[in-house]
């Protein structure tokens, strides 16, 4: 069994000649979206599609970018992420339409035994899953494994270790609900502003 096929079935892996290729494609790709002028715009939209596995219509990513493999990564359309998205994306992650990504959000799916013993045997990846229309706030960190269902806002800060379901409100470290998104949610878009107040 080689590496990739232990990594895609949860098993441990190690680096090796396949990996370190499918990410030296990766950083250079990335290097090359990084660097491109502020006005290319059609240059950066045609090197996510180089980048990732699949994008969807209309995904802006401000850069800089960071990703590890990113083939195994899928956007859905009308995705905006801002300024250092770090995606350590050895493994699947899915992010769907309409999402908005804040400033400095890690999408991590791998990690390491916890036991020093073991901490060296080497790493493990499980999928990550964003669905549609959910909000990361700034400096929000998902780690392996988890899905976060449509519509859900998560603050900023979050460090998100279990699943969070559709609709809700939820934030801390570790990310907990802290409520279902309601009609004031409707009526008010911060605090006492009000969305027919507008001028």
């Amino acid at each position: 069994m080689t590496e990739q096929e232990k990594m895609k079935q949860g098993y441990l892996w190690q680096d090796d000649e396949e990996n370190m290729a499918l990410q030296a494609r990766a950083k250079a790709l990335v290097r090359r979206f990084n660097s491109l002028p502020p006005e290319d715009m059609a240059g950066r939209e045609a090197l996510l599609h180089d980048i990732f596995g699949q994008v969807g219509e209309n995904v802006w990513i401000v850069p800089p970018l960071t990703a590890a493999v990113g083939k195994y990564v899928s956007i859905g359309s009308g995705t905006y992420a801002n300024m250092n998205l770090t995606l350590i994306d050895d493994w699947r992650i899915t992010i769907g339409r309409n999402v908005l990504i804040g400033p400095n959000v890690t999408l991590c799916t791998t990690g390491h035994p916890i036991h020093p013993d073991h901490r060296m045997d080497g790493m493990y990846s499980f999928p990550i899953t964003i669905g549609d229309n959910v909000w990361l706030g700034a400096n929000v960190i998902v780690m392996p494994g988890v899905t976060i269902g449509n519509d859900a806002v998560i603050g900023a800060g979050s460090v998100v270790t279990g699943d969070i379901p559709a609709g809700v409100v939820a934030f801390g470290s570790p990310c907990k609900v802290y409520r279902q998104i309601n009609e004031r949610d409707a009526e008010y878009y911060f605090r006492d502003r009000r969305f027919d107040q507008q001028p």
